[in-house]
């Protein structure tokens, strides 16, 4: 039987280069939009898409100096007061990084909606389908080469995540990050082809009944989405932490029958090499994934700040062989559905 999600999982490195390019031909009207006289940048989104927003986020301000937050585009409808601030006199001035899948997704268009109708500030659109999103933001980034069937986001995420972090990177003025970008799909496939049959070992391996995902700065967002890949396909006990964070209580779970995925960073490597290196001495099993001297190594040559997308296929293929290996349908995971759509 052939999956969605694994087609999706393989083609996604041309996806990332269309995100590239797409941003790329925008870059002035973006540039034009962005780099005014705001008090903040909101990113936002639902599920995996907040996540991305968490990542996304951290990584403009790392880049740009400017403050910059994810909020959940139902907190940001709900309590806007409490995540944006009090509608001022004129009011404040934001400007809201909106992202979805679908571009449908009940919370976040109804957040966007209420967001324009305050007249918090301008919005801008990160979304695969050229929807009700793209067409209530100022300036829409529109990823047709995203697309999916599957329910869970792999290909989909991956290709927004590059936009963003290309976007954060043209708002910095960072042409060398951008020209960097270039050569993330050739390292992807490359990744794809080199790991699969590692990631697939390790997946199928039921003898394991924990993860835990590991990143600081803007990999932690990425941490999210990992961890709700294997929660949502596998239905396994899954969380994601800030790597110093986890030895103040999280580790009591690490055991044999645990695996602790390390997001290692070049910045912090010692640090977070250390983590790594405490939970394998208390049974658990590590995967880890860097630049160099790790379990998956990228060996890219691409600037760190721009190449997080690289340590996305492997772990979503490990969670795609689990689903399979418990008998699970990696395409529709329990309970969910591709696009959310409430009565608000």
């Amino acid at each position: 039987m052939s999956h969605h999600t694994l087609t999706e999982i393989r083609s996604q490195p041309a996806a990332w280069q269309q995100a590239l390019e797409r941003v790329r031909a925008r870059a002035g009207q973006l540039t034009s939009l962005a780099n005014r006289d705001y008090e903040q940048v909101i990113f936002t989104g639902c599920g995996s898409t907040y996540y991305l927003s968490l990542a996304a986020a951290a990584l403009f301000q790392e880049l740009t100096g400017r403050p910059a937050r994810a909020v959940p585009g139902g907190e940001l409808l709900l309590n806007s007061d409490t995540v944006v601030g009090r509608i001022g006199n004129p009011p404040n001035k934001t400007l809201l990084v909106a992202i979805s899948r679908s571009g449908t997704t009940t919370e976040t268009v109804r957040a966007v909606e209420q967001f324009k109708a305050q007249g918090r500030g301008p919005v801008i659109g990160i979304t695969n389908y050229d929807t009700t999103l793209a067409g209530l933001a100022d300036e829409a980034v529109i990823i047709p080469a995203g697309q999916e069937e599957s329910v869970a986001q792999t290909r989909s995420f991956a290709s927004m995540y590059v936009a963003a972090t290309a976007f954060a990177a043209q708002i910095a003025g960072r042409e060398d990050l951008l020209e960097g970008m270039e050569g993330l799909s050739v390292v992807g496939e490359r990744l794809i082809g080199q790991y699969e049959a590692f990631a697939r070992e390790l997946g199928e391996n039921l003898n394991f009944d924990r993860f835990y995902f590991l990143g600081s700065g803007a990999r932690y967002g990425l941490a999210c989405e990992v961890n709700l890949k294997m929660k949502e396909m596998t239905l396994t006990h899954s969380e994601p932490f800030h790597f110093l964070e986890f030895r103040h209580g999280p580790m009591s779970m690490v055991n044999e029958r645990a695996v602790v995925v390390g997001m290692v960073s070049d910045k912090n490597s010692a640090h977070e090499r250390k983590v790594l290196a405490e939970m394998r001495a208390l049974g658990g099993t590590i995967l880890s994934l860097a630049e160099t001297d790790a379990d998956v190594v990228f060996a890219s040559g691409i600037p760190e700040p721009v190449r997080g997308v690289l340590y996305l296929p492997v772990l979503q293929l490990m969670a795609f062989y689990r689903a399979l290996a418990k008998g699970l349908n990696p395409d529709r995971p329990a309970n969910l559905t591709a696009v959310v759509k409430l009565d608000l």
